[in-house]
């Protein structure tokens, strides 16, 4: 069952139990899905699905810092249950210790040795990345970053 027919199918459920959060933001995923693919031209394949969903998630997390930061707990607390909704979808996190891991393969696979081969480093490392589950982008910047030092 590829992630599009889940989702589709967890919207149906999510109908019949009345769970009116999960309904909206299943709706509003299968739009933006539903926009890519226009924009595209051709059906998404189960990477960008996954990316879309990222997409959708990080607008969640900026919109609660706004909301705690405009003093509105009410739609902060609104928008963590959506980002919560959408992050189960997305596959397991990568742990540190298996990121570090990776990063100092490629790192000797690249010859890296200063932080102006960080480029030829993320070039190489990203997909790598992607292949074996997600973390942030920034995180993985960081530690790079830092491991290059």
């Amino acid at each position: 069952m590829t992630l599009r027919q889940r989702l589709s199918q967890d919207l149906k459920e999510a109908q019949l139990k009345k769970e009116e959060l999960r309904v909206s933001v299943l709706r509003l995923l299968f739009a933006s899905l539903n926009n890519r693919e226009i924009d595209k031209r051709t059906e998404l394949t189960e990477e960008e699905v996954i990316e879309t969903i990222v997409f959708e998630t990080k607008k969640r997390r900026e919109a609660i810092l706004g909301f705690r930061q405009g003093n509105r707990p009410a739609l902060a607390e609104k928008e963590e249950k959506e980002r919560l909704i959408l992050e189960a979808y997305l596959p397991q996190a990568i742990s540190e210790s298996e990121l570090r891991g990776i990063i100092k393969e490629v790192i000797e696979a690249t010859s890296a040795q200063t932080i102006n081969d960080l480029g030829r480093v993320m070039k190489e490392l990203m997909p790598r990345i992607k292949k074996l589950g997600r973390a942030e982008g920034h995180l993985v910047n960081s530690l790079v970053k830092e491991m290059l030092s």
